[in-house]
């Protein structure tokens, strides 16, 4: 279970693990950049860099859970996404939240 929030509704934390994070490093391929080029003559949405993005954060949330998971949690909140161009073509993708422990709230 992941939330951007600070809780779970439904749930109370009885344990937490700290921060977990997911990171990939991605760059675009000489035919990707040629092919969103020409998009870019046509305007509107450039199906090549939105689908990169995309599957670039999946991977990032992937590697995020895998951490949660490892340090033995089954839930994160407050998941944030963060990127950063470490050169030309080339971007971090950062997946971070806290990892907790969570047990449903007693009726």
């Amino acid at each position: 279970m992941t939330t951007t929030a600070f809780e779970l509704n439904g749930y109370r934390v009885v344990k937490t693990f700290g921060v977990v994070r997911g990171i990939i490093v991605r760059s675009r391929s000489i035919f990707g950049t040629i092919g969103a080029g020409l998009q870019t003559l046509v305007g509107g949405n450039i199906t090549i860099f939105t689908d990169l993005c995309e599957k670039t954060r999946e991977h990032a949330l992937e590697f995020c859970l895998k951490h949660a998971h490892a340090v033995g949690a089954n839930a994160i909140i407050e998941l944030r996404y963060d990127a950063t161009e470490i050169m030309q073509g080339v971007t971090e993708v950062l997946c971070y939240g806290t990892a907790v422990l969570v047990e449903p709230n007693p009726v």
